[in-house]
């Protein structure tokens, strides 16, 4: 099994595809301008975008593209519910790289992870195109065992090498939230539609912007 180096070095190279435990779902994860790998390995169509995942917002918000009074309503919406299970689709700015939306580069899913071990990673790797690991049309792979298994080109951290980040990101960063392990559960998706909010899928979070 690879080191949380060589997990970070494969993601920031752009030649792998990595895995990692988040707040939902295990995510499959690439660099954006390379998510292409993201959309053969589960054989998705290209007209189901992916989403960029960050370890903090400061580092989404240059994907996408909005007035200041937009932005404002967004951020406050961020500042409230990340980290956590909530993505949020927003018109995207000319940063996007095509390949994470590439029918509609228009829009981007962006969301912050409730994780401590997923946003240590993306702290080292930046944001990156991630989605669910499952082939297309079959349901989210609950655990690195199970990914490794399905999508052996993929890499993932062992068990035992999860236990260490872990208990290391307790001890050094006492004041962030506790890792959080997968919950089983996709994020709830919001999309920013007409100077209003409209659900696109309920998840944990429940929202209402009647």
């Amino acid at each position: 099994m690879p080191s949380l180096p060589d997990l970070i070095a494969a993601a920031r190279s752009g030649d792998r595809l990595i895995s990692f435990s988040t707040d939902t779902v295990p995510a499959l994860a690439a660099r954006p301008d390379r998510a292409a790998l993201i959309f053969a390995a589960k054989q998705r169509s290209q007209t189901k975008p992916l989403i960029l995942m960050a370890a903090n917002s400061s580092d989404l918000w240059q994907f996408t593209a909005g007035s200041a009074e937009e932005r404002q309503i967004w951020q406050q919406v961020a500042e409230k519910y990340w980290p956590g299970a909530l993505t949020l689709v927003l018109p995207a700015s000319d940063r996007l790289p095509t390949a994470v939306n590439p029918t509609d580069p228009t829009t981007i899913g962006i969301r912050v992870p409730n994780c401590a071990i997923a946003r240590h990673i993306l702290a080292q790797t930046g944001p990156l195109a991630t989605t669910s690991a499952n082939l297309s049309g079959q349901p989210p792979l609950q655990t690195m065992e199970a990914i490794a298994a399905q999508f052996p080109e993929v890499l993932t951290l062992s068990p035992s090498e999860l236990d260490d980040i872990q208990q290391m990101l307790s001890q050094t960063k006492p004041s962030e939230l506790p890792p959080v392990a997968s919950q089983g559960v996709p994020s709830t998706v919001v999309r920013w539609q007409g100077n209003r909010w409209e659900i696109l899928r309920q998840g944990n979070i429940q929202l209402d912007f009647q």
